[in-house]
Order: C-alpha cells, then sequence, then structure tokens
C-alpha cells in the first residue's frame, strides 16, 4: 500500500508513526517543510520518497505539488495520513484531490471546528456544555451574558488547552477579551465542574479495535494555569470501572454520531460530582503529549503500528491484555534560563526503579523550555504499576521529590 504522509518530521512523535506504517509494510511518501537531510533518522529510513514544500499549509499549493508529483513519478497513492491535529482538513482536502479512501473535508471539519462538532452532537441529544462561536467582542459579551459565569473561553479550532480560560465574572471576561484578539473565532461555552478524561480510540472501517480511558491529574486548565504543577496523564487500567461506565458510552456515542470509521480518534470528556458525563471535544487523531507511549506502557503495544495496521490491514495486527496503569508525569524547572540540576531522581530509582519505565529530561545545561507553550514542560517521567493506588504513589512522589533547577 502506498501512503502519503503529511509532515513526517514535526512534531516530534511523527517519526514513530511513519515507522509504523513501514513495519506493516506500507510504502510512505513524505511531504513536508522541512529539508530532507533534517529528517530525524527514524523517519528517513522508514520513507520510500520525500518531498519539502515551502508552506504546507498553503493547501492550494501543496495540493497542486501533490499531484504533480504522483503524475510525474505515476504513483498511485492509497491512503493519505497525518495524526497531526493542524493537518486535519488538509490531509482531507488531498484525499478527495486523489480520490482515495477516508475522511473528506466536511466531516473532518466537523473534528476541527469545536462548534460545529458541539452541533453535530446536540442534534444527536448527547450533552454538550452550553456554547456559542464568536468573531468578535461583542458576540462573546452577548455569550457571556447567555451562558452565564463561570465560562470557558477557547479557541474553535484549537489544540492542547492552548489559549483557553476560565472566566468567573465581567472583569475576567474583558482580561480575557484582550487576551485572544490574535484567535479568529472561539467558542464561549458552560464551565463543567468535574474530573477530566479521556476516550482514545483506535478505528478501522468503523469498527473499534483499541480503546483506552486517561485521567488527567489535575484537569488540563489547571495545569495550564499554575507553574509548579506536574502535571500527569493516567491511562487506566480497569477501564470497566462503574463509574467511567458514562464516559464510554458518551464516547461510543459521539463516535456514531460523527461518522467515524478509520484511524486515532482523541475525545476528552468530564465526569461531574453527580456522576454526568459531559463531552469536551474530539479530535480525529491520537492524543499529544507523549500518551501514545503512556498507552503503549499500559498494554505492552505498539500502538504506533497499530493505527497503521488499522489503516492498511483494517486490524490492529497484535493481541494485546491491559496490565498496567500507566502515567506520565511532566516536570516543570524552578527559575529561568538553563537546567543548573536536577535532583531526587536516584533515590526514585531506588525506591521505584522497577515501576519505572522511561526517563526524558532536558539535561544540564539546556535552556529551559516554555511552560505555557509546550506540554512536555521540561521534561517528564513514565510510570507503570498494575494496582491504581501505587501507581498514583508514584506519580506523586515523582511530582514532589523530583525538582529540577534552572538559572
Amino acid at each position: 500500500m502506498n501512503v502519503l504522509f503529511l509532515s513526517p518530521a514535526f512534531p516530534d512523535e511523527m517519526p514513530k508513526f511513519v515507522e509504523g506504517l513501514a513495519k506493516v509494510g506500507a510504502r510512505v511518501f513524505g511531504i513536508g517543510e522541512q529539508p530532507e537531510g533534517a529528517l530525524p533518522e527514524r523517519a528517513k529510513k522508514s520513507l520510500t520518497a520525500y518531498k519539502q514544500v515551502s508552506g504546507l499549509f498553503n493547501e492550494t499549493a501543496t495540493v497542486a505539488t501533490v499531484l504533480e508529483q504522483v503524475q510525474k513519478y505515476g504513483v498511485t497513492i492509497d491512503r493519505v495520513e497525518s495524526p497531526w491535529e493542524p493537518t486535519v482538513v488538509l490531509t482531507a482536502r488531498l484525499r478527495e484531490a486523489l480520490g482515495v479512501p477516508g475522511m473528506g473535508v466536511e466531516q473532518a471539519t466537523a473534528f476541527r471546528d469545536k462548534e460545529t462538532m458541539k452541533q453535530v452532537l446536540d442534534r444527536a441529544g448527547l450533552r454538550t456544555p452550553h456554547h456559542h462561536r464568536c468573531t468578535s467582542t461583542d458576540e462573546m459579551r452577548a455569550a457571556a451574558s447567555d451562558v452565564g459565569f463561570p465560562l470557558i473561553v477557547k479557541p474553535i479550532a484549537g489544540a492542547g488547552s492552548a489559549d483557553t480560560y476560565r472566566v468567573n465574572d465581567a472583569a475576567e471576561l474583558e482580561r480575557v477579551i484582550g487576551l485572544v484578539q490574535h484567535v479568529p473565532e472561539v467558542s464561549v461555552e458552560e464551565f463543567i465542574d468535574g474530573e477530566e478524561f479521556t476516550f482514545d480510540t483506535v478505528c478501522a472501517n468503523g469498527e473499534i479495535l483499541y480503546y483506552n480511558l486517561c485521567w488527567y491529574r489535575p484537569r488540563p486548565l489547571v495545569a495550564r494555569s499554575l507553574e509548579w504543577t506536574s502535571p500527569q496523564t493516567i491511562a487506566l487500567r480497569d477501564v470497566d470501572a462503574p463509574h467511567l461506565a458514562p464516559g464510554k458510552a458518551l464516547g461510543l456515542g459521539v463516535l456514531k454520531a460523527l461518522g467515524f470509521r478509520d484511524g486515532y480518534t482523541h475525545m476528552e470528556w468530564f465526569l461531574t460530582p453527580r456522576g454526568e458525563a459531559v463531552f469536551g471535544e474530539i479530535g480525529a487523531r491520537p492524543p499529544g503529549a507523549r500518551t501514545v507511549d503512556v498507552m503503549n506502557y499500559a498494554c505492552d503495544l505498539d500502538l504506533f503500528a497499530g493505527w497503521a495496521s488499522a489503516i492498511c490491514h483494517g486490524t490492529l495486527g497484535q493481541s494485546w491484555t491491559r496490565k498496567y496503569n500507566a502515567a506520565s508525569i511532566f516536570k516543570r524547572a524552578q527559575g529561568q534560563g538553563r537546567i543548573q540540576r536536577i535532583d531526587g531522581l536516584q533515590s526514585l530509582l531506588q525506591r521505584y526503579g522497577p515501576h519505572i519505565a522511561h526517563i526524558e529530561l532536558l539535561p544540564v545545561g539546556a535552556p529551559r523550555r516554555n511552560w505555557k507553550q509546550t506540554l512536555l514542560s521540561d521534561g517528564h517521567l513514565m510510570v507503570r504499576h498494575p494496582d491504581l493506588a501505587s501507581c498514583l504513589e508514584i506519580c506523586d512522589a515523582v511530582g514532589t521529590d523530583l525538582q529540577m533547577y534552572a538559572g
């Protein structure tokens, strides 16, 4: 099978998906903005061919370039794929231009445009936050009057909680209006008080081949607001726990309403103190921030190759069981500048070594990242344990006992 893959080098998880396609026997043709010589080795060795474009998101030019290359080399493209959120609609446009199977532009827009997706789900009778699309400050004020405080302001086409704000009163609304002036369209919606979870799937031909539920500790909006936190994403072993049942049912209903068939989905939802599941948003792509790796550690799976097998062959291609609760814990250094020292890692390894699956921290001397602009922060640990309470204990120990300092 010949697969056209958009942006095989960026973000830095993309080479794993390219490698997954190669593992299941696909010939992968890459297109992206990076020079071929700058591609990561993992991507380079898995690609059959690569074409650099000057502006990937100039959709008209990108489609024209692809059609020209396909005609020039006489290649028949069987699939067009990209697990990167901003490319969802462009990928769909290329499918239509090439006449290959998969999600088209109209359906892709329902996954990319938060207001459109909620309208589809409202018509299906699924619980979403009360919401309004806004393109002006006057519309935002009117929507706030209708929704009431507290409320959430978020980009219509955003991802990863960027430019997302809780607004408690009219004064805060005016401040947030100033902060989102660069965002073309925002959703003003009801604030849902509750724990936040995910419902992630790999599908083929409309059938769920694998699903996962993650628990965010704390919820992303809090993690995005408080620098001192060490955000956790926990892939839960017991996905059949009774309190999660409403979220699973909601996830199944959302996939049916949106007509999803092939590839990854990543849905976020809220569990209120009364046990109600409320939809947050969904993307036609995998979860980010290394969560596919976390899901792999939970089941001893390769979900990069599993996704590729689903796309190319209609099966996951692997047997698996849920063995562990697995988690990522992201660390943020104290201070500014370059990493000066890392404290507490050896003690954690002595106490929990067999349960620490992966360590990836910025080395001493590296410049600290801007914690407001990246979910990856200054590094992370991944841990796993069959028992949830024990897994949470390790997560919290990493949060409190591992410290990074910059200066």
